[in-house]
């Protein structure tokens, strides 16, 4: 009785554990997003602002935009994309600085050019390359040799083998 009142003891514990730990990851993920605010002088300019932070990859982060990440960069960029909105610059002048500044890697979607061929056609080219592969190994594998026909000699052991077999 005892070391059953035990086990029930350690496994409401248990329990109560994960779920302290569940609750700490939620809040501690809805604390993560950044907190920045911003005054515009337009709603065009916010929207624009929004559009661009959420265009713009983050250089630093893994597969991030400037709008989510918290990363230095990242406010260093939205700040950047702030004081250019403010100074009355458009967005596609924005946008060709961060390019100039940055690469095309901090766009989400390159633009179609020869630097970036490979990340436009690449995943398809990989796809016909596998598919070329998986066909010859079937086809490899389909042109094996067939089992020959067994001898009168081969076909005599085996029905002596089962008929030992059955015996038994």
């Amino acid at each position: 009785m005892n070391r059953s009142l035990s086990l029930l003891l350690s496994l409401k514990l248990g329990m109560q554990a994960g779920l302290l730990a569940g609750l700490l990851l939620l809040t501690g993920y809805s604390a993560a997003a950044p907190i920045e605010t911003f005054k515009f002088d337009s709603p065009e300019k916010e929207k624009i602002f929004h559009k661009l932070s959420e265009e713009l990859r983050c250089l630093v982060c893994q597969n991030q935009n400037v709008a989510e990440s918290n990363a230095d960069l990242a406010k260093d960029l939205r700040q950047q994309i702030y004081d250019m909105l403010s100074e009355g610059k458009t967005e596609d002048e924005i946008v060709e600085y961060m390019v100039q500044r940055y690469g095309d890697y901090v766009l989400y979607r390159p633009p179609m050019k020869p630097m970036t061929w490979l990340l436009w056609f690449g995943p398809v080219i990989g796809f016909f390359f596998g598919l070329f592969f998986v066909m010859r190994f079937m086809k490899a594998q389909s042109g094996s040799k067939q089992p020959q026909a067994l001898s009168e000699k081969e076909i005599e052991r085996i029905k002596n083998l089962h008929a030992e077999q059955d015996g038994k």
